[in-house]
């Protein structure tokens, strides 16, 4: 029998992915990911062509439908995730005029690096700079020029006639939303990374006027910001058309972080997932706003008023094993997991470093770089794939230790997410060198796509966050094992030593 279903648009950085998710929690039908196309330009640069993300999004949707498990008179509602900190310039028409820079861009980074700092500088910022931004919004715009403070500043500096045409700035998410609705719109929620909203509790969603002025950003190209969680409006009745679908409520974008956190079912407090993407990241819902500067690390408004998400980020993560398949490997993501399962654990002592862009939590440090370290005559091709593998996990584990002391409690299991969990083995390293239980959910590539499907039901009042435990499902269970415990254990206190050990030589190479 037909039933009402949701669909469900994840933009990622790597790809697009679209589904049907139904109320009952079910992935109905999902196409699969379209690949997109990053640009990585001199200077530090990294852009996408919104365009190419709207075509992924219709293609995405006529194969959803195509799939045969839903049935397009039932659609109830669209929800929205994906990638946050990067920025679309949008003219007066609604249209791109330029391309996205990512959340990797650091080309504002000079210019940022003056917005935030001053004679008298921590961590990149002047000291009445970092206490005005930490009373409000728990975070600050990075000194480093990656993310939207420092793409607006570049614009303005680097390209004005790009700058010129642009009316408004906007995060992919809510471009995405324009796109369907034909309304310019943000929320807290999609905004944090531009830390312009007052994020202590019971706030109004609203821009704090001393913020933008301090920052230096232009008050008149910020999109007019609604509540988390409201309807933007119907799908416009000519995009209907074209993608097939009746004119539904679509609900405004929610980040990555927030749809995996829904997508992971454990949205209890301190319930933790660990999600293996592009990037990476640990997080939980916590019932406080604390911010902890040294590991760039905070509590970000969550998906309900008056809750909390613990915010971090690994710069790159399932991107180290792309990166190695396409520079130095042959085969597909199946064939070098195989691969590396014929090498014991320790990659007989190979490591690597998974630094490829610089890393962001729990340390800041913008040059830092990959490297593959205790190579000898005896490795091959298996050991460096089980080195990159293992090398994402000591960097979890890195993180792993921050975030418990962020949090002040240990954290004895996580759940398991991203296209990184699809294969068992990597799963089962990160159960050993995090020393956890690993949850892996069911489907865990489409973990966002499901966690945007349930927010959006959640909006349209269809579901409550309390049933959201039930509607996820766990399919297999990672147990540290001792005797690979015993092998990860001396490893990672050499992986912490590398960076001591290395950091300078990186500044220096890097500058």
């Amino acid at each position: 029998m037909p039933e009402p279903w949701i669909l469900a648009i994840d933009l990622g950085t790597g790809g697009a992915k679209t589904g049907a998710v139904s109320l009952r929690g079910e992935i109905l039908g999902c196409a699969p990911a379209r690949a997109i196309h990053t640009e990585y330009l001199p200077g530090g640069g990294a852009v996408q062509d919104p365009d190419s993300w709207w075509d992924a999004v219709r293609a995405g949707v006529r194969a959803t439908l195509d799939s045969g498990g839903v049935d397009a008179r039932e659609l109830a509602g669209v929800g929205i995730t994906g990638q946050w900190g990067s920025t679309v310039p949008v003219g007066r028409d609604g249209q791109a005029v330029g391309p996205c820079m990512l959340w990797a861009d650091t080309r504002g980074g000079p210019f940022a690096a003056r917005a935030m700092g001053g004679r008298l500088s921590l961590f990149g910022y002047s000291p009445g700079n970092l206490v005005r931004w930490m009373q409000i919004t728990g975070g600050a715009p990075s000194p480093h020029g990656a993310d939207p403070l420092g793409h607006e500043l570049y614009l303005r500096n680097r390209e004005p006639q790009t700058y010129e045409r642009t009316a408004t700035l906007l995060e992919p998410l809510d471009y995405l939303g324009l796109r369907l609705t034909g309304r310019i719109v943000a929320t807290p929620a999609s905004m944090v990374l531009s830390w312009l909203t007052d994020n202590r509790p019971n706030a109004k969603p609203a821009y704090v006027r001393e913020l933008v002025s301090r920052s230096g950003r232009d008050p008149n190209r910020l999109p007019p910001v609604l509540a988390t969680g409201s309807v933007i409006g119907d799908v416009l009745p000519e995009v209907a058309a074209a993608l097939g679908v009746p004119s539904v409520p679509v609900v405004a974008g929610i980040p990555d972080l927030h749809a995996a956190y829904l997508g992971s079912g454990a949205v209890a407090p301190f319930e933790t997932h660990v999600t293996i993407s592009t990037t990476a990241w640990i997080a939980c819902a916590v019932p406080f706003k604390r911010t902890d500067v040294l590991h760039q690390m905070a509590s970000v408004p969550g998906v309900v008023p008056h809750s909390y998400l613990v915010a971090n980020n690994h710069e790159t993560a399932g991107l180290c094993l792309q990166w190695l398949r396409d520079a130095l490997t042959a085969g597909g993501y199946d064939e070098m997991c195989a691969a590396a399962a014929e090498v014991p654990a320790g990659s007989g002592g190979v490591m690597f470093t998974p630094w490829l862009n610089g890393e962001r939590t729990p340390v800041d440090d913008r040059t830092l770089r990959a490297a593959f370290l205790n190579l000898s005559i005896n490795t091959g091709r298996a050991h460096m794939i089980r080195a990159v593998m293992e090398g994402v996990a000591f960097n979890a584990r890195w993180l792993l230790d921050a975030v418990e002391k962020f949090v002040r409690r240990p954290i004895p299991s996580l759940r398991i997410l991203g296209g990184g969990a699809q294969s068992s083995m990597w799963c089962q390293i990160h159960a050993d060198v995090l020393g956890r239980r690993i949850e892996r959910v069911a489907d865990p590539m489409y973990a966002g796509v499901h966690g945007a499907g349930l927010f959006a039901a959640m909006c349209l009042g269809k579901i409550a966050l309390e049933d959201v435990p039930d509607l996820v499902r766990i399919t297999d269970t990672y147990e540290p094992d001792p005797a690979a415990r015993a092998v990860y254990e001396p490893m990672y206190l050499e992986f912490k030593r590398f960076y001591g050990a290395l950091h300078g030589s990186y500044a220096r190479l890097n500058r």
